[in-house]
């Protein structure tokens, strides 16, 4: 008896094994009307995760402060100490020392000459978490905040990774968006220190995974030409929620009061339970096809898209008779048997090429992060108003964003991300031979402006470099990685007091150590987002393209001449042979999902069609030769620097 077929069983076939989701979104519209109303609501949760990520900055901010006087203070005691201060504190470091009284009146005479330790201020504002916990004279408490901050986002980004790849995008993106409430309002009514810092622990741990889950979300419901405007939409949001965390700032500026604010509005986000879509390609991915195929039809809808018959018939799960050389959407499949798939972080420890590939990321990682937080930081120290400071530095991430949109597509990826941590880095290193304010300031917000276009890129460019099936895991674990920069940020302060440019050096070296490190990692522009880890691998062999390019998924490698026939999802590998004239690939080659270069390719003649000695060869001499060029220097320094000099 025949079976009777089902949506059930026969879109599971179609979607896990047919659609080509790339020439699907085509079909159904890279921006259309559903990616942005879910740009939308993504955007809203990054406004407000922004804003929980930055809030530290002031709620913690330093405050100026100066020894109490008892005995010449007014009730209530001000910061002003004019005039009796010239005789009671010493000169410098009255913030902590104060002169030792002799008398208990308020004159000249009752004050000795030497000098005691404080134990209880005056402070200037009193409105951040300073003066509520008399943190004076002990800065390392203050900067300590920042970093537990940094430490929940750190151990955040892994933990809503594996909830994400696990129990989907929807589920993670909720949960961190309504759980910041609860710990943020606790915070608003501590009364201890040691209790500020659990929560604040706490809060950063279950809210801090917004965003990397927002990006996934956003970026795989969007087509090939639309990512970069969509992570820059997505970055310029951020931007967004920085500038409104100063304003509010601004206008309640007692820490409890502006905490409350910035909080109260999470609870609101429970109601993404009603419209909140799941991420269709993490439901294929599943296996969970039937609701896949419900949103693709859902997008189709709301888009105003008539599907081909094609495709609405996988996605209906009814009968259909497809002629596979006129869909655009459908793959050809091999009829070898399934084998069973290792366990993923068993393949991805397997994976030489991914090992080296998560190791460079995350080195980028911890740089960006340090950067971009860092000089977040310390712009409250610039001269003028702390919250035009900060959202100056806030504001020049959208024209970062704006370059990243411009440049991404028009350069790639590599070159784009490589000219920007060069420029941040030489705007950095030069700021300790600066000596006019505004100049600094210029030096300093183009700084934050390429870290910001860094920012957005590396996101994109990572979310690239890794497969549906551990895209999440494996980009949490390199912005986990990272966060180990911004960590390290909020001390960066601390620096200061040994040289007023050392922090601004730190980030110029590791900008430009990560812009060299960009030469090791292959070009994504064109490239189709990879679903396995094969695919992933195989991107170090695609060279660079002007045209949508697919990953090789059963083995040949692919020619580089247009004119000749080329092994793809569209073409069933089992119609193709080599050729003589396909000098590049071999009588042996095999179409297997295992197959690899090794054994299949010719290439010395692959290097005389590319050209022996071309621009391509003539760039890395280059690059090598500056390499041996300093190397030269560093193995012949000694003779200088250990050099005999005359003596008596």
């Amino acid at each position: 008896m025949p079976r009777k077929v089902t949506q059930s069983t026969q879109t599971k076939r179609s979607l896990s094994k047919e659609l080509d989701l790339e020439a699907l979104l085509l079909e159904l519209g890279e921006f259309g009307l559903y990616q942005r109303w879910v740009f939308v609501y993504l955007g809203l949760a990054i406004i407000f995760t922004s804003i929980y990520n930055c809030q530290y900055v002031f709620t913690a901010a330093g405050d100026n402060y100066r020894c109490k006087v008892p005995a010449c203070e007014q009730s209530p005691p001000v910061y002003d100490s004019l005039p009796w201060g010239k005789f009671a504190l010493p000169s410098t470091g009255y913030d902590c020392y104060q002169k030792i009284p002799i008398g208990k009146s308020c004159a000249p005479e009752s004050f000795s000459n030497k000098t005691r330790r404080c134990y209880s201020w005056v402070y200037e504002e009193g409105l951040s978490l300073v003066a509520e916990f008399d943190l004076a004279c002990q800065e390392w408490k203050r900067t300590l905040v920042g970093t537990i901050h940094n430490f929940g986002v750190f151990l955040a980004i892994p933990l809503t990774a594996a909830v994400s790849d696990t129990y989907g995008r929807r589920f993670a993106l909720i949960g961190t968006c309504v759980a910041p409430a609860f710990f943020g309002l606790m915070r608003a009514f501590c009364n201890n220190y040691i209790l500020y810092l659990f929560l604040e622990f706490v809060e950063a741990l279950v809210g801090n995974g917004t965003y990397s889950t927002a990006f996934i979300l956003a970026l795989e419901i969007v087509g090939l030409k639309m990512r970069v405007l969509g992570g820059n939409i997505i970055q310029s949001t951020y931007a967004l929620g920085q500038i409104l965390t100063a304003v509010i700032a601004w206008i309640a500026p007692y820490w409890r009061t502006f905490t409350i604010a910035i909080f109260s509005p999470s609870f609101l986000f429970i109601f993404y339970i009603f419209f909140a879509e799941e991420s269709f390609r993490w439901l294929i991915i599943k296996g969970k096809d039937d609701e896949a195929a419900r949103i693709l039809l859902k997008i189709a809808k709301c888009n105003k898209v008539q599907l081909l018959p094609e495709t609405k018939a996988i996605l209906t799960g009814a009968p259909k008779k497809i002629i596979r050389s006129t869909t655009i959407v459908t793959r050809s499949l091999s009829q070898r048997p399934q084998r069973k798939e290792k366990n993923l972080i068993t393949q991805v420890l397997q994976s030489r090429t991914m090992v080296f590939r998560i190791s460079v990321v995350s080195f980028w990682w911890v740089s960006v992060t340090m950067i971009y937080y860092g000089l977040s930081i310390n712009s409250v120290s610039l001269m003028g108003n702390k919250y035009v400071n900060y959202m100056m530095t806030a504001f020049v991430e959208i024209p970062g964003a704006f370059l990243c949109f411009l440049t991404l597509d028009r350069f790639g990826r590599k070159s784009s991300i490589m000219t920007s941590f060069f420029v941040c880095g030489i705007s950095l290193l030069v700021l300790p031979v600066v000596n006019n304010q505004t100049l600094m300031v210029t030096l300093t917000l183009v700084g934050k402006m390429m870290s910001s276009l860094i920012f957005c890129g590396i996101y994109i460019y990572t979310v690239e470099l890794f497969p549906t099936n551990a895209r999440h895991r494996l980009l949490g674990f390199c912005s986990m990685t990272g966060r180990i920069g911004s960590m390290c940020a909020p001390q960066t302060p601390l620096l200061m007091a040994y040289m007023k440019s050392l922090p601004y050096l730190l980030f110029g070296s590791l900008a430009g150590a990560s812009g060299l490190l960009m030469l090791l990692t292959p070009e994504t522009l064109h490239m189709k987002l990879p679903d396995t880890i094969a695919q992933a691998e195989q991107m170090t062999l695609a060279g660079r393209t002007n045209k949508p390019t697919n990953l090789i998924r059963h083995g040949c490698l692919l020619t580089a001449s247009s004119g000749r026939r080329a092994i793809s999802a569209a073409s069933p590998v089992d119609t193709w042979r080599p050729t003589g004239a396909d000098r590049r690939v071999s009588p042996s080659c095999d179409p297997s999902p295992t197959a690899t270069m090794a054994g299949t390719v010719d290439l010395d003649a692959i290097l005389l069609e590319l050209g022996q000695f071309g621009r391509y060869q003539i760039r890395n001499y280059c690059f090598i030769l500056l390499v041996i060029l300093m190397s030269a220097v560093y193995n012949s320094q000694y003779i200088f620097a250990a050099g005999e000099v005359s003596y008596r």
